[in-house]
């Protein structure tokens, strides 16, 4: 059994969008930037893939959005209770190193996943210039966190509810017709992440995404976060999650991340949550 030390709701809109802090002492102390963990909340559950945004000697932070039959019953789950199970860190580290100027996307909840990778960046005394993306100021978590790492930061809604009325996409195309970058990092929904490599790929300029595909084990063996890359299959539990924007086929990407929705659909109906 696994502790949730803490909980707190950064979102109470719906869909909610919540911050645990779990006690992983192992976890922590191996943990780097862009590795997740997997989780269950019961036995009887399904096994889902959460990118670890914090992490201090005896615990890790996660952050997730209610988007799923799990993440609908980890998020009833109180301070005390237990996970039935967590194992981690697994993927691939983010590289970290001086690039020299960096221009970090986040968009959604991948605002959070991106923190940890500011945090990095600035540690490698790269200039970070965040971008962070929302529907509206409510769902802009963590954002005095990340300016504190940020030498400069945008923000885009869609309703102008706070920063440029619009989207990420829109100021980072500005951004690159003004600035000359060396890195582009993002995190957020598919779509976005594809916006974003077309756009850097006008000025040719090095992309990273971290992909997030249904994944089940997390270790490989399932197969079920395959995705094409470079026109060859790949596993972005243990190939990833992290991958060259401009090699991965998105549209690929989207069709396999909406084969269950008519499953989901028909678990809503029959589970009271």
């Amino acid at each position: 059994m696994v502790k949730i030390l803490e909980k707190e709701i950064l979102v109470h809109s719906s869909p909610q969008v919540i911050k645990m802090k779990i006690k992983a002492p192992l976890i922590s102390s191996k943990v780097k930037p862009g590795q997740f963990v997997i989780l269950m909340v019961s036995p009887e559950g399904e096994r889902i893939p959460l990118t670890v945004v914090d992490k201090d000697k005896e615990s890790i932070t996660l952050i997730f959005q209610e988007v799923g039959l799990t993440t609908k019953l980890l998020a009833k789950l109180k301070e005390k209770d237990n996970l039935y199970s967590l194992v981690g860190p697994l993927g691939r580290p983010t590289p970290i190193k001086n690039y020299g100027k960096v221009v970090v996307v986040g968009g959604g909840v991948g605002i959070g996943l991106v923190y940890p990778i500011i945090k990095a960046l600035k540690g490698k005394n790269n200039i970070v210039v965040s971008i962070l993306g929302a529907r509206d100021k409510n769902y802009l978590i963590l954002k005095e966190e990340i300016k504190k790492f940020s030498d400069k930061l945008f923000i885009a809604t869609d309703d102008g509810s706070e920063g440029e009325k619009g989207f990420a996409t829109d100021i980072l195309e500005k951004i690159l017709e003004e600035e000359k970058f060396d890195l582009v990092y993002c995190v957020g929904p598919i779509l976005m992440m594809k916006k974003v490599s077309q756009i850097a790929r006008f000025y040719n300029l090095k992309t990273i995404v971290s992909l997030n595909p249904i994944m089940v084990d997390g270790t490989g063996l399932c197969g079920s976060c395959r995705l094409l890359y470079k026109g060859e299959v790949k596993f972005a539990c243990c190939d990833g999650p992290d991958f060259d924007a401009h090699s991965v086929d998105f549209d690929d990407l989207l069709r396999r991340n909406r084969r269950f929705e008519e499953e989901e659909r028909r678990i809503y109906l029959e589970e009271d949550i």
